[in-house]
C-alpha cells in the first residue's frame, strides 16, 4: 500500500507544475511554490496554470502559493524546479525551513557560472545534512500534460530517494527508472540543450538527414566525453537521461533550446530569439560555461567549440561545418576505440 505523501515544487514552470500535477493525481498533496501572488491566486481560482501550461486541468491535491515556509516546512519531499541562474538563492532562502529527514530533488537541467557547479553539487553544498536526488530524462512537459507516455530518470546515491520517487510520480503514463550516476544524469540534461541549439540551427539551414543525424551521434560522443572527465559513468549516455533526452530536445519543436537555434538560423539575432521565446533557454548560458571549461581541460568539442563561435563570435556557420569536415577523422565511440590509437 502506498503511503500518501507531502510535497513542494519549488518554481512555478511548465515542468515544475507537471511534476506537482502528477503528485496530486496520484493522491498526494502537493504545494506550487512561485513568487507572484497574482499567478498564484489565479492558479488556484482556474486550476490552470496560463502563462505555462495552458489548458492543463489541475488537480484539486495542488495548492499554488507564494507561502514558501509553509509549503517547505510540511513537506517530505521537495523538488527544485528553478533556472540554474537562481536555483543557489531560492535554495538558501528556502534553507532555514528544511528539515534534515527530507527529500530535495533537483529538475534543472543548467550549469552554475561562476562554479561550475551541477545543481545536485549546490544542494549537496547547502542542505549538506539532506538526502539528494535528480529527475532527469527526455520530459518535454507539455506532452506530459498530454499523457503521452513518457519515462524519465531519479538519481541518487539513496535507495530510499530513488524508491520514493518512483512510488510518488510513477502512473500509467509516467514511468521512472532509477540509477545510480547522479553527476552523469545531471551532466546528460544539462549538456544535451547545448547540442539542441546547434539542431535547430541545422533544421533551418535546410540540412539533410544524414547530416543531422551525424549532428546527433557526434553530439552524444562529445558529451559523454566530457562528463566523463568530470567523473560521469560513460554507460549513462546509453539510457534516457543521454541519448534519450538529446534525441527529443534535437528533434522538437517544443524544445526551447531547438526553437532558438532555429531562430537563429533564420536570421534573428540571439537577443532577439531569446526574447521571442520568453521562456529560459538554458543551453545559452550552458554553451558559454563548457566551452571555457573544455579549453581548461583541454576536452576535445568541435561541436561546443563551433557553435560558441556562431553565436558569440558571429562566425558563419558554412565556414564553421566546413573547417569540422576538413579536420582529421577521428574514433567513432571513443570508449571502444582510444583517440590515441586512431
Amino acid at each position: 500500500m502506498s503511503v500518501t505523501r507531502t510535497i513542494t515544487v519549488l518554481g512555478g514552470g511548465s515542468f515544475g507544475t507537471a511534476i506537482a500535477n502528477i503528485a496530486a493525481t496520484n493522491g498526494h498533496r502537493a504545494f506550487l511554490w512561485m513568487r507572484n501572488q497574482q499567478r498564484a491566486e489565479d492558479i488556484q481560482r482556474m486550476r490552470e496554470n496560463k502563462r505555462y501550461m495552458p489548458d492543463y486541468h489541475l488537480h484539486d491535491n495542488l495548492i499554488a502559493t507564494t507561502e514558501l515556509e509553509s509549503a517547505v516546512s510540511q513537506s517530505d519531499i521537495i523538488f527544485v524546479s528553478i533556472p540554474s541562474k537562481s536555483f543557489r538563492s531560492v535554495v538558501e532562502n528556502a534553507r532555514q525551513y528544511i528539515k534534515p529527514n527530507q527529500i530535495v530533488v533537483s529538475t534543472t537541467k543548467g550549469i552554475e557560472g561562476d562554479s561550475f557547479l551541477l545543481m545536485s553539487q549546490i544542494l549537496e553544498e547547502l542542505l549538506p545534512q539532506n538526502p539528494v536526488g535528480v529527475l532527469s530524462g527526455p520530459n518535454l512537459a507539455k506532452e506530459i500534460a498530454q499523457k503521452t507516455l513518457t519515462a524519465t530518470v531519479i538519481a541518487s546515491e539513496s535507495p530510499d530517494v530513488r524508491s520514493s520517487i518512483q512510488e510518488l510520480l510513477g502512473c500509467s503514463y509516467f514511468r521512472v527508472y532509477a540509477n545510480l550516476d547522479i553527476y552523469g544524469v545531471e551532466l546528460g540534461g544539462a549538456l544535451k540543450n547545448i547540442y539542441a541549439i546547434m539542431s535547430g540551427l541545422a533544421e533551418a539551414y535546410g540540412m539533410g538527414e544524414n547530416t543531422k543525424s551525424m549532428l546527433v551521434t557526434r553530439s552524444l560522443a562529445e558529451m559523454s566525453r566530457f562528463a566523463v572527465c568530470l567523473g560521469a559513468n560513460p554507460m549513462t549516455f546509453l539510457g534516457l537521461a543521454g541519448v534519450g533526452d538529446l534525441m527529443v530536445t534535437c528533434s522538437s519543436s517544443l524544445s526551447r533550446n531547438y526553437r532558438v537555434g532555429y531562430a537563429v538560423g533564420k536570421g534573428q539575432n540571439l537577443d532577439e530569439a531569446i526574447a521571442e521565446l520568453g521562456e529560459v533557454a538554458e543551453g545559452i548560458n550552458t554553451l558559454r560555461f563548457v566551452k571555457h571549461k573544455a579549453d581548461e581541460l583541454e576536452v576535445y568539442m568541435p561541436l561546443v567549440q563551433g557553435l560558441y563561435s556562431i553565436l558569440f563570435e558571429k562566425k558563419e556557420i558554412k565556414s564553421i561545418i566546413s573547417g569540422m569536415m576538413l579536420a582529421q577523422q577521428s574514433t567513432d565511440v571513443e570508449f571502444i576505440l582510444p583517440r590515441s590509437e586512431v
